[in-house]
């Protein structure tokens, strides 16, 4: 079986399941898998760990399943530091240490499906260091994210790139061509998250070249009180998840079944 379909506790029968769903996609389509390619990239929205929706885990494995993807990359915010925003925190919520252990808990099953991955560190990934560094902590004092998630064969960064496509977190720039201005002024595609109800694919085209603009969506629960903050707002997050085939040249968004 590919590394995707290597969940935690994987029964016979579920991992039968699994390799039935890319063969009914392949049936349900009318086409060939999509093998022996190289860099087709299966992209994970926002988690926001613990408050991750349930569901996106086996929503991402069968996208990655029906593409027969050779890499993946977290597009950032795995987890969520509540706790420790910038911003008013919840007194009935959980305290540090519980909800850190049970956003570790929730990635074990997401590290033992894609234990291969390249990880954006998003906003709420960066607040303990944010916080670390305003108080005058040097950085020699802070755990690599994948210590303390327990992730360690995962690859943290702030940015990636593969055949001129770069994967960012996308703050400093949303709305509906979010993406996309940032393509234009690097001119090269973008591919990005943060924007939670955001999940769009733009493009570009100039005398020498084509460039794309795309946001991701996320995997996170609207209704976990995480996300309070965000109730009265009349969009709600769009819960994708995307590739990158053809080596860099072919975006696709595929959005979660409710």
């Amino acid at each position: 079986m590919k590394e995707y379909g290597k969940r935690l506790r994987l029964t016979p029968d579920e991992a039968e399941l699994i390799e039935s769903i890319r063969s009914h996609q392949v049936k349900r389509l009318g086409m060939e898998p999509i093998v022996n390619a190289e860099n087709r990239i299966l992209i994970i929205g926002d988690l926001h760990a613990p408050f991750i929706k349930e569901g996106y885990l086996d929503h991402c494995i069968e996208i990655g399943c029906k593409y027969d993807t050779t890499h993946t990359i977290f597009i950032g915010d795995v987890v969520d530091n509540h706790y420790s925003s910038f911003h008013s925190t919840d007194p009935d919520g959980y305290g540090s240490g519980e909800e850190l252990d049970r956003a570790v808990d929730q990635l074990k099953e997401w590290h033992a499906a894609f234990p291969s991955a390249d990880v954006v560190m998003g906003n709420h990934d960066r607040i303990i260091m944010r916080k670390a560094f305003a108080s005058g902590i040097s950085s020699r004092w802070i755990r690599d994210l994948s210590d303390v998630l327990e992730t360690p064969t995962w690859r943290f960064d702030l940015s990636f790139e593969y055949n001129d496509v770069l994967y960012i977190h996308g703050e400093g720039g949303g709305g509906e061509k979010g993406a996309m201005m940032k393509a234009l002024n690097k001119r090269k595609s973008v591919v990005q998250g943060h924007w939670h109800t955001q999940n769009h694919i733009n493009w570009n085209v100039s005398e020498v070249d084509r460039i794309f603009g795309m946001q991701i969506g996320c995997g996170i629960d609207d209704k976990a009180y995480a996300l309070a903050y965000a109730k009265y707002n009349i969009r709600r997050s769009i819960l994708s998840c995307g590739v990158v085939l053809d080596n860099g040249k072919l975006p696709i968004l595929e959005p979660m079944r409710l």
